[in-house]
């Protein structure tokens, strides 16, 4: 990896340009972003918003429908107090500093504020990282409601290859909420860890001689620890695995099951992108490519129920499935039980607890869709922070984001 170039002159985050990421003709090599580091700062200050140049991409089409209209109503939220946010006092200073690429406030539908930073565009599509688990998390709701997809179902019963895997005698609902025991570490700073791993076979990292070939043979490859369903086990693998389901179930290829069952239905703007693997598996659990104002779009239909005018995305149950979370017992002992003791995960989102508490969809490197229903206001966040984990910086995130809601309600 080249050594990183240095930053401008200002005391802020230096941009990609200022950077001078990717200028030249060509780049000089240490402001070559390659898919060997494009991750980690500076570098993904320009990769996060050039993902289809660095890893292969399916497009996930909008339709043909309308465009869900967002009217714009502008405030003043840029001189906003933060309560208790370590590195600023205002909404403006804190966006700032956080490596902000895209911001966006809505209430009731129109947005209040809109603020695009790094060279960032209304039409440009950043990378959600895990956020992308939020929208398969949607997405499948509409196949449990149909019958299609039966909850209580093992993974064997719709994928085979995988009975004797981790996930064999797992069902749906353990997938969705992330519920399933298995032998994974998470650490996205381990070049050892199971999910390198992954990001390697995705091809977001260069690959080793010893791994998989395919993003399949990786999830065949994982083996079971505990017993399913008595803990939550935070695991990028198990939405894959969800969307492998959603392909056996349907017979087609996950960005097309995505762009009809989702993304054509809520009006969005632009088409997606999904990164695929050398075999066209999409990397559901991180790699979806999306425009700020598409995000607003889909949490604002979340909020209100699941559908708005002619979109709709969910049911109202799935919905409030969504908002109202699962049992807060099985985060015991962890970080966000500490913060959250009535919090949990559900449905591929994250619940900060109670029916009329915040609710959200979170990413590395500062990805998010907040979702107030008291405030009736939806906060998304593209980011291109420079460490993929900080809980300082997660914890000035949400009080951020609290205090938006908060001056608003």
């Amino acid at each position: 990896m080249a050594s990183a170039p240095e930053r401008g002159s200002s005391a802020a985050p230096a941009t990609a340009a200022e950077l001078g990421l990717m200028q030249g003709s060509p780049p000089e090599p240490s402001r070559l972003v390659t898919v060997a580091g494009w991750q980690e700062g500076p570098w993904n200050r320009w990769a996060f918003q050039h993902v289809s140049e660095l890893v292969p991409c399916a497009v996930v089409p909008r339709g043909t429908g309308p465009v869900f209209p967002l009217p714009s109503e502008p405030e003043e939220l840029g001189s906003t107090p933060l309560e208790g946010v370590g590195c600023a006092d205002t909404l403006d200073d804190f966006l700032h500093e956080s490596y902000t690429d895209g911001f966006l406030v809505l209430r009731d539908g129109r947005i209040l504020y809109e603020r695009y930073e790094n060279g960032m565009r209304p039409a440009s599509r950043h990378v959600l990282m895990s956020v992308s688990k939020s929208l398969c998390g949607v997405l499948t709701g509409g196949f449990v409601e149909s019958g299609a997809l039966d909850p209580d179902a093992t993974v064997a019963t719709y994928v085979p290859e995988l009975w004797d895997s981790a996930y064999g005698d797992a069902t749906i609902s353990q997938l969705l909420d992330m519920t399933v025991s298995l032998e994974f570490n998470e650490d996205y700073a381990d070049p050892d860890s199971e999910v390198q791993a992954q990001d390697r076979v995705a091809g977001w990292r260069p690959r080793r001689l010893e791994d998989p070939e395919t993003s399949y043979d990786f999830l065949r490859s994982l083996r079971r620890k505990d017993e399913h369903g008595r803990a939550f086990q935070y695991c990028s693998a198990t939405t894959d695995v969800l969307a492998w389901v959603l392909e056996r179930v349907t017979g087609r290829r996950y960005p097309e099951v995505l762009a009809d069952g989702l993304w054509s239905r809520i009006g969005a703007e632009h088409d997606a992108f999904v990164t695929v693997d050398r075999v066209g598996f999409a990397f559901a659990n991180g790699g979806v490519c999306a425009s700020l104002r598409d995000l607003a779009r889909l949490g604002h239909l979340v909020l209100r129920g699941g559908s708005a005018d002619a979109h709709r995305v969910c049911s109202p149950q799935w919905a409030a499935r969504i908002r109202e979370g699962s049992d807060p017992g099985l985060m015991a002992g962890s970080d966000f039980a500490r913060a959250y003791p009535d919090g949990s995960y559900r449905s591929q989102w994250w619940s900060t607890g109670g029916e009329a508490s915040a609710f959200y969809a979170v990413g590395i490197f500062g990805q998010f869709i907040w979702v107030d229903p008291g405030a009736d206001v939806v906060i998304v966040k593209l980011s291109s922070l420079p460490k993929a984990l900080d809980p300082v910086v997660t914890r000035d995130h949400h009080r951020a984001f609290r205090s938006v809601a908060a001056a608003l309600a």
